[in-house]
């Protein structure tokens, strides 16, 4: 069996062997575990029934995973990326008015455009032609934009007619009676941020989801303490697993293959196309970067060799989340975890994989987990995709400036798609007027990516 393994994904070659990737693997899952009970709990706000996506977040993950073990060999994972399913909920339903369905055909849509692309050089002429400190702003906006989705559904940061955000108000809750559900939840997620925080910091493996778990735990004896009192209607429910049903696997029926093309010919459906389409492709873009180079996989030119592959893959999940119900997938930025436990080949994210499709099985233990306590995940990985602003070129202005633009945008505009946007036609106004030597900067891909973005703003 283990000769079988070697001959396989070259272990041997890679500098590893099948315990370091088994290990890699699980270690991948325990960090990545979060977006089981994160994805559903985002996407549930479009109206999607939460068991139901549960599963496609889990059958998802399972399959995009494998995708890119046997398309790549490399340690990586594919699921429903953070930040693209904030994009899908708070913009495209819930701002734009779009039903989960249309955005779901979007998310189809985008992802047969993307596997046409990735047959072809395109996508790996984009990989290569978006400027490096544009990729670490992009990053790093998608951060901010996931930290301020945690801090809002945490209950920390509310809306104010005066300052349009603040604070939450413990006294004010105990005054108005909803100390009991949105005092104390608040109260918990901050006790969470802190205590994930130190986890993190003390290189505890698995830190996301035991930050998860702990302030789970800590509602529940909230609960039986009488603290927390359960309110469906203002939703907040119940923080205990219910059981009842046995450990039935929820049906993916009332979403899957629920596609709506009514809206296929408008310019507001083809703009919600593009925005996941570019936002998905720089997300990864920017995730393989970091993980490859984490991994030690980029040639002397740094470029990701089969890179292809990669992105075929991504192509094909993303496609597939569009047909059984979830948003769009990335390469998650939580596979550095078992990378940095020596995971280099595809076994790593076979392992990964089947421990994905085991957790089907403890469905009613993530659709318990409450949004007060996925919130510190958010807050934390948004901390650790903010980590690229430290490698942008903060002393040549031409290429900061825009980097700047692109990682405000994101959550001051609440948009990853308008930070995209801005950033690129930023970058090629300001490269464009500053000289012989910027304008050189400038690659065709670029001058394209501008005028179609200045299209969709003063023409669409």
């Amino acid at each position: 069996m283990e000769k079988a393994l070697e001959k396989f994904f070259h272990l041997e070659e890679r500098g590893t062997n099948v315990r370091t990737e088994l290990i890699a693997g699980a270690t991948t899952f325990v960090t990545a575990a979060y977006i089981l009970a994160v994805n559903p709990s985002i996407l549930s706000e479009t109206g999607m029934p939460q068991g139901a996506v549960f599963t496609a977040t889990v059958l998802i993950s399972f399959i995009g995973t494998l995708l890119m073990a046997a398309l790549t060999n490399y340690p990586f994972i594919l699921c429903p990326g953070m930040g693209i399913n904030a994009y899908f909920t708070y913009t495209v339903c819930l701002s734009m008015g779009y039903s989960w369905q249309t955005a779901l055909t979007a998310i189809f849509v985008e992802g047969i455009i993307f596997v046409i692309l990735s047959l072809t050089n395109v996508r790996e002429a984009i990989f290569n032609a978006i400027p490096m400190n544009l990729k670490l702003a992009i990053t790093s906006g998608v951060g901010l934009f996931i930290t301020i989705i945690g801090l809002k559904g945490s209950g920390l940061v509310v809306p104010s007619p005066s300052t349009l955000v603040t604070i939450f108000s413990v006294h004010s809750s105990i005054a108005n009676g909803t100390f009991a559900t949105a005092g104390i939840t608040a109260i918990l997620a901050l006790v969470g941020i802190i205590v994930t925080a130190i986890l993190v910091c003390r290189n505890v493996r698995g830190n996301i989801l035991l930050g998860i778990l702990i302030t789970w735990s800590l509602g529940i004896v909230c609960q039986f303490a009488g603290l927390y009192v359960p309110n469906p209607d203002a939703g907040f429910m119940s923080l205990l697993p219910d059981f009842s049903h046995g450990i039935a696997i929820p049906s993916i029926e009332p979403i899957a293959f629920k596609l709506d093309f009514s809206n296929i010919a408008s310019v507001g459906f083809l703009s919600v196309v593009l925005a996941f389409l570019f936002t998905n492709l720089f997300d990864t873009i920017g995730t393989l970067i970091g993980s490859a180079s984490k991994a030690d996989l980029l040639d002397e030119k740094g470029k990701l060799p089969n890179v292809r592959g990669a992105l075929l893959a991504e192509s094909l999940a993303t496609t597939f989340a569009g047909l059984i119900g979830t948003s769009s997938t990335a390469t998650a930025v939580e596979c550095t975890a078992g990378i940095a436990q020596g995971g280099r080949t595809g076994l790593t994210g076979v392992t990964c994989a089947i421990l994905f499709l085991l957790s089907l099985f403890l469905s009613p233990i993530f659709l318990a987990i409450p949004s007060f306590a996925t919130s510190p995940a958010l807050v934390v990985v948004g901390f650790m995709m903010f980590g690229a602003v430290t490698k942008i070129e903060w002393g040549t202005p031409t290429e900061a400036i825009p980097a700047f633009i692109a990682i405000v945008a994101m959550p001051f505009m609440y948009s990853i798609a308008e930070g995209i946007s801005l950033g690129i036609i930023s970058y090629v106004a300001i490269n464009a007027t500053t000289g012989a030597d910027n304008r050189k900067k400038i690659s065709a891909v670029m001058w394209v990516l501008f005028a179609l973005f200045c299209v969709k703003y003063f023409f669409i």
